[in-house]
């Protein structure tokens, strides 16, 4: 055995402690990137979550700026019970009650856009960007009404001190709601178009100056995969839902469409153990919205993540314009009823929005009755 004196081990670890290290040997996985961090510099990301402990977490990483809500996160929080949310839900229901609002219908309307702003709010005090409240899915086929609901909404975060540059105020993609996003648009209020499974519908949002729309590739997954009786995995390019938020993306940048592309609702292509598949295949979209459960997949993995969608290519795509630069409504509805995906998951979807709100107005009223009596 060779024995070194103290003075020499002293002078080898010196040594080595300056010997630079070649680039190419820095492999260690704790000089690599998880794959939320690459996706953060090619996307600008959501959370999809009202769990404001989750929303925290996230957000301290630096990689989410903003967060998107939908009528099942306002029904679980006034639902959960957790003394945070039931203070949310009592100071709604305080706060309508004292309004000028008179029949129990009314109060109970403006107490869930109180609990939904409310949760907005505390949402807003984490995050550093958007913030995305849904106007109640039943006004979905009531123009006049949305944008009357929309306007609530606003004035309501202004009395908290939240500008409308933060708000987003959320419609489903009907042909009524599109127009009352063009009303609320030309007024400097920006709204959310949700519910999007449809090429037809992405063009009338642009065309009538929509802020954002969120297309959702999982669920446009889903039925051509149930409409054709599919049970392999689909390669992630050629997912349906995938294909049409790339259509979408690339229809947007080639005709000069200002209006941002955001999906949300994700699917594995391949099947189980890929859960994140649209994700990474629509990385370099302008926007995406994420569950907590696909953040962590992604902050866990160090692949690579190529960029997949890009200005320069989607202007030199052979898409071709629609509807002449305006369609009309005739157009409209005729083309989403040739769309069976489209067709079939808007009314599932509101169904489903719809009757998450029926849960929270239970929840609501009795409330209102047990203030009141």
């Amino acid at each position: 055995m060779r024995i070194f004196s103290f003075a020499a081990l002293a002078a080898i670890m010196t040594a080595n402690a300056f010997t630079p290290v070649p680039a190419g040997a820095r492999t260690s996985s704790a000089l690599k990137a998880s794959q939320l961090e690459q996706l953060s510099k090619l996307t600008t990301l959501s959370i999809d979550s009202g769990d404001l402990k989750v929303i925290e977490k996230y957000a301290s990483t630096g990689f989410i700026t903003d967060a998107t809500t939908n009528p099942l996160f306002v029904s679980q929080a006034g639902s959960s019970g957790d003394p945070v949310y039931q203070k949310l839900v009592d100071d709604a229901v305080a706060f309508a009650l004292a309004s000028d609002e008179t029949d129990e219908d009314s109060i109970v309307a403006l107490a869930i856009d109180a609990l939904a702003v409310n949760l907005g709010a505390s949402i807003a005090s984490i995050v550093k960007g958007y913030i995305s409240t849904e106007v109640n899915p039943k006004l979905a086929f009531d123009t006049d009404a949305s944008i009357s609901r929309g306007r609530r909404i606003i004035k309501m975060y202004a009395d908290k001190g939240i500008p409308k540059e933060r708000v987003l105020i959320k419609l489903p993609a009907t042909w009524e709601s599109i127009l009352a996003a063009e009303v609320l648009e030309k007024e400097g209020i920006q709204c959310n178009l949700t519910l999007i499974f449809s090429f037809v519908q992405a063009v009338a949002c642009a065309q009538r100056g929509s802020h954002l729309i969120s297309p959702f590739p999982g669920r446009v997954l889903d039925w051509y995969k149930a409409k054709d009786g599919r049970t392999e995995p689909t390669q992630p390019e050629d997912d349906e839902g995938v294909v049409l938020c790339r259509k979408i993306y690339n229809y947007y940048k080639k005709f000069g469409h200002d209006t941002i592309c955001m999906p949300a609702s994700w699917r594995p292509s391949r099947g189980p153990g890929f859960e994140t598949d649209e994700i990474i295949a629509l990385a370099g979209s302008d926007r995406m919205t994420i569950p907590a459960p696909l953040l962590e997949k992604l902050e866990a993995s160090e692949e690579e993540v190529a960029q997949a969608l890009d200005v320069d290519s989607a202007k030199a795509s052979d898409e071709e314009e629609v509807g002449g630069g305006m369609m009309d409504e005739k157009e409209f509805r005729y083309l989403l009823n040739m769309d069976g995906c489209g067709t079939d998951k808007l009314a599932e979807g509101l169904r489903a929005f719809i009757g998450e709100t029926d849960k929270l107005e239970e929840i609501i009223i009795a409330k209102v009755r047990e203030n009141k009596a």
